[in-house]
């Protein structure tokens, strides 16, 4: 551990000290396999993200291998330990991570790139593959990000395509039995369903930019990496017990996966089409998964995880069970990703029988012109259905989330955003007085868009900063009512968002010069510099332009067309053309 002197110096020492509720403990002795879990965001940020449970504890039921964490340090500690000349160190044993075998990155969002060179740099060790040798650990990444690794193809020794919890075990059996330096192993690694080695692969380019070719160097490296997911989610791994931070995280809750993928296909939604295919649980392993987390960790709240929890067609005697079990011992039961035109009256008044949660709703588009071109399949009349739905059971405070910058969109569709909002509120005041216990809040917050790989929108030009400021500007306007408050995004973080998601491998260069800058959490808006990316794609000689606001053609190569996540590039391409007026 830090020294108690450092450790009282940074704002909150528990991000450094581990010793958490249900923290895993080894005999290093006998351990064949160190790997490092590095979440490139502050420890409240990972804490909170199922998948690092998930991961943890799958790795370490194995007596072989010890997985432990790390996180990106605060820039309070990282400024006493640059000072100072101390390491990063992993909670569980206080090691540096050049003693570990693997250290493995989740990308869970774009602008977190600049704090994985950072975690290395920190680490001791070089951010370059190409730079690396074999006493370094290996670098391997993966999470949804991975579907386009290409931006950060220099860094990395491997990417996992798809759900970890399926290949792993082949990974770490095939480095346990391999006898020989990192290249051999990679060969081996490039064998298996699902993993990408970056240098293998040699990428051409046209004089205009564009990708002329993408080829294997190595007869190990496959033409095409498929995506490797779970079959059967009623058989997955999933922990026992979670570990339990002992300071306050983004969220403190009992995470249960009701099922991964999506049956809606929004146009929008990449996470609708890289989880594919729609795969769900039975109610009575959920109950039983629940009963020992709560059981393990003392959480008085059960979060029901999925892309669309109304979707799942046992919610309603799921519920019931739950709180069947656990209402006399005050846990709570919240459904983070609810459908508007999917909430029903019995359900709502299943989830408030301890206390109500947040209420948020989807819409996307604050038009049917919107949301049919997004393929969101929601009315105005089923909107405000679940609206009245949720008045009537007591809600008072809703949330609703739009996006701007959607292709087709105009003036009139985001002028309808205020409508919207404008039209639930009175529709809360058309109720009898006995139902309205004090005024309405109604939240909107509007995200804007960025076109993500395996889209059908994944050829659409974004727009630019201040062409998001002007849609932000025109919603902000169509908001007349004290019970209605509006957020929105930065603009110029999603733009450069775009640029990081639809990159290439030269991307990389930005990344790098980026943090030499001294780019660090770039998806905090205290620390996100628009001067120091705008040096970066100065010095690097990238345009913007290029990655963000052009139409790419439907016979581009694409830097990750050499992924097959089970979704052709042609039924994308038909989307695409569906979605035009």
């Amino acid at each position: 551990m830090y020294d108690d002197k450092i450790l009282l110096q940074a704002q909150k020492p528990a991000r450094y000290i581990g010793n958490e509720i249900n923290m895993v403990r080894k005999d290093l002795a006998n351990v064949d396999i160190r790997f490092a879990f590095a979440f490139p965001d502050v420890y409240e940020v990972g804490m909170s993200h199922n998948g690092l449970q998930i991961l943890y504890a799958l790795f370490n039921r194995r007596k072989d291998v010890f997985c432990e964490r790390v996180f990106a340090p605060w820039v309070d500690m990282e400024a006493i330990m640059r000072e100072q000349g101390l390491p990063l160190k992993s909670l569980e044993t206080y090691s540096e991570l050049t003693d570990f075998d693997f250290i493995g990155f989740t990308l869970q969002y774009e602008m977190t790139y600049t704090n994985i060179l950072n975690i290395l740099d920190l680490a001791g060790i070089p951010l370059r593959a190409a730079e690396r040798n074999d006493s370094h650990p290996i670098i391997c990444a993966g999470g949804p990000c991975a579907v386009n690794p290409e931006p950060l193809a220099d860094f990395f020794d491997f990417f996992f395509i798809g759900e970890a919890e399926e290949k792993f075990d082949e990974v770490f059996d095939l480095y346990k039995a391999h006898k020989g330096g990192k290249p051999a192993f990679l060969e081996k690694l490039a064998a298996l369903d699902g993993i990408y080695v970056p240098a293998f692969y040699d990428v051409a380019y046209h004089e205009n930019g564009t990708i002329a070719a993408f080829t294997p160097n190595n007869p190990a490296a496959p033409a095409t990496v498929q995506k490797v997911f779970v079959k059967d989610m009623n058989t997955a791994f999933y922990p026992e017990k979670m570990l339990v931070p002992l300071m306050e995280t983004v969220h403190n809750r009992v995470a249960l996966e009701i099922f991964r993928g999506c049956v809606r296909g929004c146009r929008f939604c990449q996470a609708g089409f890289i989880y594919r295919p729609y795969r769900m649980k039975n109610v009575d392993i959920l109950y039983s998964q629940g009963k020992q987390l709560l059981e393990s960790s003392g959480h008085d709240e059960i979060s029901l995880l999925s892309l669309a929890t109304n979707d799942y067609p046992h919610l309603a005697a799921l519920v019931d069970r739950l709180n069947d079990s656990f209402a006399d011992s005050h846990v709570s039961i919240s459904l983070p990703s609810l459908r508007i035109d999917a909430a029903n009256r019995a359900v709502l008044e299943k989830i408030q029988k301890v206390r109500k949660s947040s209420l948020t709703f989807a819409p996307e588009g604050g038009s049917q012109k919107m949301r049919d071109i997004i393929k969101k399949n929601i009315s105005e009349r089923e909107i405000f259905e679940g609206a009245r739905l949720a008045f009537e059971g007591g809600w008072d405070r809703l949330k609703l989330y739009f996006i701007v910058g959607l292709p087709g969109e105009e003036e009139g569709d985001l002028e309808a955003i205020g409508k919207l909002a404008a039209d639930l509120v009175e529709i809360y005041y058309s109720l009898p007085p006995e139902k309205r216990r004090r005024p309405p809040g109604i939240t909107v917050s509007t995200s804007c868009f960025v076109p993500k790989p395996f889209t059908p929108f994944q050829w659409f030009p974004q727009k630019s900063a201040a062409d998001f400021m002007e849609r932000q500007q025109i919603v902000k306007k169509s908001i007349r009512s004290k019970r209605i408050s509006y957020k929105y995004h930065d603009a110029d973080l999603s733009v450069l968002e775009g640029t990081l998601s639809r990159g290439d491998r030269r991307i990389g260069a930005l990344i790098e010069r980026a943090w030499r800058l001294g780019a660090r959490f770039d998806g905090w808006s205290e620390h996100f510099s628009r001067e120091i990316w705008r040096q970066a794609f100065e010095d690097t000689g990238l345009s913007m332009d290029f990655y963000n606001f052009r139409q790419r053609e439907y016979d581009e190569i694409l830097p990750w067309d050499f992924i097959d996540i089970g979704v052709s590039k042609a039924f994308l391409r038909e989307e695409d053309e569906n979605a035009r007026p």
